[in-house]
C-alpha cells in the first residue's frame, strides 16, 4: 500500500482522482473539525487494534496530536489512562484538556517504576507507541504486563529490539497500527458531533500559506505547544 503525499508525490496537486469508494462523506462537521478528522482517526484505529477492556491500563507513549487521539479514544474504551512525554505542556495538556489522570514525565521520572507504582506491580495491559522514537519503543518493552499487548502507532524506519526471553515469558502481543478504516472516521466524526472531542482545543496556530516557508521550523519544533497548524490559502 503507498499513500499519496507520504510514498508517492501527489499530495500537494491542485487536483486528484480518486475512487468515489475512497471517499469519506459527512455532513455538519465544519472545515476545522474535517482538518482534524484524519490524525484522530489514526489514534482512534490503534485504539480499536488494542481491545481495550474497562479498567485496564493503557501506557501511550508520545503526547502528540496522534497520542492524544490515542489517550482520547483509550478514555472513551473504559482504559485508565497513562500519558508518557518530555514535553511539560503537552502533558499539562493531557490533565487539563483530555482529563488524563496519570502523566508522566520521561525526562524527570523513571518510567517503569513509575507504571509498577501505579498498576501494583502488575505493569499494563497495554502499551501504544505515538512517538516513533526508536529509544522510547526499545525501552516500552519494560512497561507491559503478562500477555500485554504493544501497539505500534508510531512509525520508525530502523529496527527494533527486544529482549526476546523477557517479551517471550510475558507471553506478550505486538501489533502495529497502520492509518485507518472508514468505520474509525465515522467513529471519529460521531464524537466531533457529539462534542466529545472539542477541536478548538488542539487547533493551536493558524496562518495563511504565504507565511509557511518563515515559520514552518518554528512550527515543528517539539518544544513548545504546536498541536495542530491550519494553513489557510491567501486571499
Amino acid at each position: 500500500m503507498k499513500v499519496i503525499g507520504v510514498h508517492q508525490d501527489g499530495g500537494m496537486a491542485d487536483y486528484l482522482a480518486v475512487p468515489v469508494t475512497n471517499l469519506f462523506k459527512t455532513e455538519g462537521l465544519s472545515l476545522d473539525e474535517l482538518a482534524v478528522l484524519e490524525p484522530f482517526a489514526i489514534g482512534a484505529h490503534g485504539i480499536r487494534r488494542a481491545a481495550i477492556k474497562p479498567a485496564e491500563f493503557v501506557i501511550i507513549i508520545g503526547a502528540g496530536p496522534i497520542g492524544f487521539a490515542a489517550a482520547t479514544f483509550a478514555r472513551r474504551a473504559g482504559g485508565c489512562v497513562v500519558v508518557v512525554d518530555v514535553n511539560t505542556e503537552r502533558l499539562a495538556f493531557c490533565r487539563s484538556a483530555l482529563n488524563v489522570e496519570w502523566t508522566i514525565d520521561g525526562s524527570r521520572e523513571d518510567i517503569a517504576m513509575r507504571v509498577r507504582e501505579l498498576t501494583d506491580g502488575d505493569m499494563a495491559p497495554v502499551v501504544i507507541d505515538c512517538s516513533g522514537n526508536l529509544f522510547a519503543i526499545n525501552q516500552s518493552f519494560e512497561y507491559m504486563a503478562h500477555a500485554g499487548r504493544y501497539v505500534l502507532i508510531g512509525l520508525q524506519r530502523g529496527p527494533i529490539q527486544v529482549d526476546h526471553p523477557e517479551f517471550h515469558k510475558r507471553e506478550g502481543t505486538l501489533m502495529s497500527s497502520r492509518n485507518a478504516t472508514v468505520d474509525d472516521f465515522h467513529a471519529v466524526a460521531a464524537a466531533i458531533k457529539r462534542g466529545v472531542i472539542k477541536v478548538d482545543d488542539y487547533i493551536t496556530h493558524r496562518l495563511p500559506f504565504s507565511l509557511l516557508r518563515d515559520q514552518f521550523n518554528t512550527l515543528v519544533n517539539p518544544v513548545g505547544l504546536t498541536i495542530k497548524t491550519l494553513v489557510n490559502m491567501d486571499v
